[in-house]
């Protein structure tokens, strides 16, 4: 496409009608100078090739189009790193990749347009962003941000005030929901419609080709406008899809930047120089003048954009306009959309032109300022309807953003007589696509359909049933304007098995080595890795404008077997197409092992049918469990998109390339299994018939409650699309203990007990991250109907004798990440390879160990009131109360929160940060937090990020508020209730298991008490507070992003208070939530996103800073190092009466090690000095004592032997082995001083006045 300068408003064209593309480009040289595109002219062109070659002949001389494939995210970075001095970050989904390609490239030393490397710097909060590039601003330097969903929000306050000063910048934006009822990652215009309203313009982006572009022509329009720009582009949808691109060059990217203007913007900078003063106060008599001061640029803009968007025609070839027409020029239902959406109406828009209908679409390109004047100008006179869809929701409003700016803009058109309809439009506003629901033609087609046939509806859903205020409207599911000579391939993988990084390097080796255009996008739940991911692949000659799901593939790959047993993935398979499956069967015994209904669709579909056991080739290469290159190799090798041997070479290429830094054992290790994979793979001849023994399961148990199985299940089958709006609950509450009930049976493996060998220490039930060992001591009696095989032992303890015990294992929810055989002390003496505990293939025994778990549920937990919870080998037979949660298998967190769950789950009330905890602990369908026999458990929720501190803070006002209220009733009823009961009430000791229990019980007389005094408005009172009565134990949790960096300010207050809070910080030392970012956590020298040339700061030291308020009980624990200190620890920190800080060390798939050992790791950190082991108890000045008791023994080992045995560390020596060599030295030091602070500290005397507890009344 090019750019022709003469023609009215910038227009672009196709091809000369009975012209060639060889005979043009030899007529019209400048169309090769231009773009490796720019043959694809518009139709219609009134032009000659020699007057088209005359107009083009100016244009700027750029070098060869480069393609490259790459998602929108890196797409942006490529621009705003290019054009930018300073780039302030801070990581959220799906947002962070745009921070990591700028401290990537920084690292690297790669140069900006400008010459230099631009300053790149983390902050600790997107409100700090903000902040840091507003000052950036003032200085007159070119700044730039990348943020989404709540982090956009916190940015408000800034982007007003830079605004208003008319400062040239651009916000990036991966358009994402906002947290509501709950929380979503995947995206939507929530965020960016939140920020409308506040001076930036807004420029939306529909494919990733248009995000580069678009990046580009926001600088430039900016620079030019004095407007800052908040340019955006729709989460996940466009933000993660993989396309093949034409990518921008430096040359490009400068001829749109006027140097005049970056002279004009620096020359604004804050400086001594020439001494100015912004940011005053102004009063009533001036302000509202002074606001009015920058209409005349914002009047002005549109202008400026739509100028900027010809300049870069005339440098691309690619032309843009600020709202751009698709359909036929008498249409008569025209639909208004902005971002990815538009892709899919206009590609159904041209299906149905095709046949007839007279239907259009309206790209809004520039939404804020909005032109008025191109907005109407752009639609057809014909126009009898016009239907805007938004992505958004804006409960109790008129209508969404979109549609009131429409309704506005064509009554102020007819006000004004720029409009030349031939009647008025009817305008109707409607809802699509939140937090990424699919929007599909058959969607687009259906809201046409259905305003063509005489129907109308205003404030309409899309995609949705809704079936309780009736806004859906109904969609034929089936429609599809897919081509046949489009590819379309689906890859069902496991969370961190790699299938998804094979994938887009698939993408890569086809997008850059054929001249074939390609798509990838990448389907995950927001669980963390263990989940299944869905890998949608397309690939074609045309370019590919199709950003939603397939629905029909020519190629299915099941890299995981376990998925046959839950999901209809074959649904979406073609008549003849291909399926791959990973197995763990011999070829010959694969097809009996299918379930039935697997079998059928197979045979309907004449599929062909393709096996590999994908996990012995893994392991014979070396690769332990990753098979992603494997099942890469087998569908080069099936799908015939490339020739055999090339794809291989080029597989082998990218692992060379992608594996590179880990050195080369990892490499020679990948490329063995290239190697061996491809006499392993074979296809099944398919059977006449389906005869299978094998049933797929239920999605949740057959015990399930109702809810349960109709909404949850339906979720956790993949149908929750299908769910209708009545199915919800109004307010986003949802039951707990419901993990029990969804078997995922993802393990390979699980550990079996063996009691011969078992000490019953206990050491298994601690660390398992899943809770999927449990220890019971119970009656003798209970054996008695014990199904068959089902194991005990006499129970060793003395406060036991007489008593049997049993650890079992629950077969179905294990996630196989055998931390539990790691940390076995037990070895048999007849054989040393085995332990009390061992792995052992999952499948054949699974049918056998389900009834004996079922069994072990049954039998009665042991008394917690005769249990010592200090003691690790009793207190392990305390019921866990957090359990199966979707962590990731061999997770360092979640051992310490279900030990707390065990503890105190009973009474607790849990505040829980934004962040891993908060997935795996509150993420649909099914969540951990469990109950007791008795129906207790911890009461959960989750705000935001940044406020974690303070919300559990309001826990904790709130309760005391209510006792207080308690207290006070008692009192008041004493004459009523007895004056014996309510002082037993009132002074009942609340810190044993024993004493709380007792209180219960009193409790619960005064309840039924107290039912007997109604209809006595006190009575009624007390009634709905006496539960307060039983001791209630506040717990925040989160982690070190939280801790340390968002939510420290509010953490920092809420210690200082003095109120009774526990604060268990689940410290990975990185960002691990949102892919592994650092955090002031991180230590000096590790490798992370963020900090890519390794960290040159040292750990910010939370748990001494929290020591010199002196009322604060700190620990420092590590699970894995001394399981007895953590245990103490706990205990200590929740019977303070005060503010309590546990500062968890949690090993993290994201520090690059073999998470099975990840209690070793800790082991080593706490060797080396890197972990300080800790207990800070203020109580003890009151004893005269020094409160600092160091737990752990001075450092025995080196802290490089400890950096070393970690790849966040490691891969430094590979990368910068010279840096490395400095940092690692320092962190040395960091050791050595650390341990010197806290060793004096612990032997110096005690403070002679220790501060009061609590505060002031």
């Amino acid at each position: 496409m090019v750019f022709d300068p003469k023609a009215p408003g910038g227009c672009v064209y196709d091809r000369l009608p009975g012209e060639k593309p060889e005979t043009i480009s030899k007529q019209v040289p400048s169309l090769n100078i231009i773009s490796g595109n720019a043959l694809n002219l518009w139709k219609g062109s009134h032009m000659t090739p020699q007057t088209l070659e005359k107009n083009l002949s100016g244009a700027p001389k750029m070098e060869k189009s480069k393609f490259v494939t790459m998602d929108a995210n890196e797409a942006v970075a490529h621009v705003a790193y290019r054009i930018n001095e300073c780039i302030a970050i801070y990581p959220i989904t799906p947002s962070s990749p745009m921070g990591e390609w700028a401290d990537q490239w920084a690292s690297e030393g790669k140069k900006n347009i400008w010459g230099t490397v631009p300053s790149v710097a983390e902050l600790q909060s997107e409100g700090g962003a903000a902040g840091a590039v507003h000052g950036a601003l003032q200085r007159g330097a070119l700044t730039t941000t990348f943020t989404a969903s709540q982090g956009l929000l916190l940015m408000i306050p800034n982007m007003y005030k830079i605004a208003g000063e008319l400062t040239s910048m651009v916000i990036h934006v991966s358009a994402r929901s906002l947290a509501c009822q709950a929380l979503s990652i995947f995206g939507d215009h929530s965020d960016v419609m939140a920020v409308r309203q506040t001076g930036y313009a807004m420029l939306a982006s529909e494919s990733v080709q248009e995000a580069m572009d678009m990046a580009l022509i926001a600088q430039a329009a900016s620079l030019e406008s004095r407007i800052p720009f908040l340019h955006f582009f729709d989460g996940f949808r466009t933000s993660h899809e993989v396309q093949k691109i034409e990518v921008l060059s430096e040359d490009q990217i400068r001829s749109m930047v006027d140097m005049a203007k970056v002279m004009e913007h620096r020359n604004r900078a804050l400086s001594p120089e020439n001494p100015v003063i912004r940011g005053t106060a102004q009063n009533p008599d001036v302000y509202f003048q002074a606001r009015e001061t920058v209409n005349q640029f914002y009047n002005a803009c549109p202008d400026t954009v739509q100028k900027m968007m010809d300049k870069f025609a005339k440098v691309s070839g690619r032309q843009y306009n600020l709202f751009k027409y698709t359909g036929p020029k008498d249409a008569e239902q025209v639909m208004v959309i902005m971002a990815s959406g538009v892709e899919v109406a206009e590609e159904t828009v041209k299906a149905m032109m095709a046949k007839g209908s007279k239907v259009g679409c309206l790209k809004v390109s520039l939404y804020r300022p909005f032109d008025v004047k191109r907005f109407v100008s752009a639609l057809p006179e014909t126009t009898k309807n016009l239907i805007v869809l938004d992505r958004t929701k804006e409960p109790g409003s008129i209508g969404e953003p979109l549609y009131q700016d429409v309704v506005s803009a064509i009554q102020e058109a007819s006000q004004n007589g720029w409009s030349k309809f031939r009647q008025a439009p009817k305008i109707y506003g409607g809802r699509y696509g939140l937090s990424s629901k699919e929007f599909t033609p058959a969607m687009v087609k259906g809201v046409f359909d259905f305003f063509s046939s005489g129907k109308t509806k205003h404030g309409f859903t899309i995609g949705i049933n809704d079936d309780v205020t009736r806004t859906s409207i109904p969609y034929d599911a089936t429609y599809s304007i897919e081509s046949d000579k489009v590819v379309r391939a689906m890859f069902y993988g496991l969370g961190s098995d790699g299938t998804v990084g094979a994938n887009k390097n698939s993408i890569k080796i086809i997008g850059e080595n054929t001249e074939n255009f390609a798509q990838g996008f990448f389907v995950y739940d927001s669980k963390k890795s263990g989940a299944i991911t869905v890998s949608h692949l397309r690939f074609g000659p045309e370019p590919i404008r199709s950003p939603y799901l397939i629905s029909v593939a020519d190629f299915i790959a099941c890299h995981q077997t376990v998925f046959l047993e839950k999901y209809d993935m074959l649904r979406n398979a073609k008549m003849g197409g291909t399926f791959l499956l990973n197995v763990p069967w011999e070829a010959d015994k694969v097809w009996e092992n299918l379930p039935l209904e697997v079998q059928k669709v197979i045979l309907e579909k004449k599929l062909k049918f393709y096996v590999i056991d994908a996990y012995k080739v893994a392991a014979a290469s070396g690769m332990g469990m990753r098979i992603n290159t494997i099942m890469q190799v087998c569908f080069f090798a099936i799908s015939g998109v490339l020739p055999r041997e090339q794809a291989i070479e080029e597989i082998k290429k990218s692992i060379r390339k992608t594996y590179g830094k880990k050195g080369e054992e990892v490499v020679n290790r990948n490329l063995q299994a290239v190697d061996m994979t491809l006499a392993h793979l074979h296809e099944i001849k398919v059977p006449s018939a389906a005869d299978s023994r094998v049933r797929k399961s239920p999605p949740v148990t057959p015990n399930a409650p109702q809810f349960v199985k109709d909404v949850l299940g339906a979720i956790v089958a993949g149908n929750g699309d299908d769910l209708p709006v009545s199915a919800f609950p109004v307010d986003g509450t949802y039951p707990t203990a419901t993990t029990q009930y969804e078997k995922r049976n993802i393990a390979l493996e699980i550990p079996v007990w063996d009691p011969e060998v078992c000490i019953q220490c206990g050491k298994c039930n601690i660390v398992c991250p899943h809770a999927v060992i449990r220890m019971k001591v119970y009656d003798p009696k209970h054996l008695e109907k014990a199904p068959e095989g089902f194991k005990s032992a006499d129970a060793r303890m003395p406060v036991f004798k007489g008593q049997k015990f049993t650890i079992q294992i629950a077969p179905e929810d294990c996630t196989g990440c055998g931390v539990c055989v790691e940390t076995c002390p037990a070895k048999s003496k007849t054989d040393p390879s085995k332990k009390a505990i061992n792995m052992q293939p999952q499948i054949p025994i699974r049918e056998s160990e389900k009834p004996k778990w079922d069994y072990f549920l049954n039998i009665p937990d042991f008394d917690r009131a005769k249990l010592n919870p200090g003691l690790v080998n009793q207190q392990q037979a305390m019921r866990p109360l957090f359990e199966f949660s979707g962590a990731c298998a061999g997770c360092g967190e979640t051992p310490y929160v279900k030990l707390v769950s065990q503890l105190f789950g009973d009474r607790a009330v849990i505040a829980n940060a934004t962040g891993c905890s908060s997935i795996y602990g509150g993420n649909m369908p099914t969540t951990p937090w469990a109950k007791d026999a008795n129906g207790r458990g911890p009461a959960w929720a989750n705000s935001l990020f940044e406020d974690n501190a303070e919300f559990g803070f309001g826990f904790r006002m709130a309760i005391d508020k209510q006792k207080e209220f308690a207290e006070e009733l008692l009192k008041k009823l004493e004459g009523k209730i007895g004056a014996d009961q309510v002082s037993a009430l009132l002074h009942a000791p609340q810190k044993t298991e024993g004493e709380i229990q007792a209180q219960r019980e009193r409790v619960a007389d005064l309840k039924k008490k107290l039912a007997t005094l109604q209809p006595d408005p006190d009575a009624g009172q007390l009634l709905s507070l006496a539960d307060t009565l039983v001791k209630r134990s506040v717990w925040i949790m989160g982690g070190d992003g939280w801790a340390y960096d968002i939510g420290f300010g509010g953490l920092d207050h809420v210690i200082a208070s003095g109120r009774n809070v526990n604060i268990l910080v689940l410290d990975t030392e990185v960002y691990s939530n949102t892919g592994g970012q650092m955090s002031k956590s991180t230590p000096r020298s590790a490798v992370a996103k963020f900090a890519m040339a390794g960290k040159s700061a040292g750990k910010k030291n939370l748990g001494l800073i929290a020591m010199t308020y002196g009322n604060v009980y700190v620990a420092s624990i590590a699970l894995g190092a001394n399981d007895q200190q953590a245990l103490k620890a706990i205990l200590e920190a929740e019977a303070y009466d005060g503010p309590s800080l546990i500062i968890a060390y949690s090993h993290c798939i994201a520090h690059g090690i073999n998470m099975t050992r990840g209690l070793q790791e800790q082991k080593a950190a706490v060797a080396s000095g890197q972990w300080v082991l800790y207990r800070f108890d203020p109580s003890k000045l009151e004893k005269g004592e020094n409160p600092l008791v160091i737990d752990s023994k001075a450092p025995s080992i080196p802290v490089e032997q400890f950096l070393l045995a970690e790849n966040r560390f490691k891969m430094l020596t590979k990368s910068k082995p010279e840096r490395a060599k400095e940092l690692f030295k320092l962190a040395q030091r960091d050791v050595d001083y650390r341990w010197k602070l806290f060793e004096y500290l612990a032997q110096g005397k005690a403070q002679p006045d220790a501060p009061t507890s609590g505060s002031a009344s």
